[in-house]
């Protein structure tokens, strides 16, 4: 079985969503809208 790592996702000041990957070093990504950020990371 294969584990999907967990993702955080916050919401910045200037309203763009920010995702990273703890487990995943320099993992991260932002993008103004949720659904294109849940594409990205």
């Amino acid at each position: 079985m294969l584990k999907e790592p967990s993702v955080i996702i916050e919401k910045d000041s200037d309203g763009y969503f920010v995702a990273s990957v703890p487990s995943l070093k320099g993992c991260h990504m932002q993008a103004k809208s949720l659904d294109i950020l849940m594409e990205r990371i």
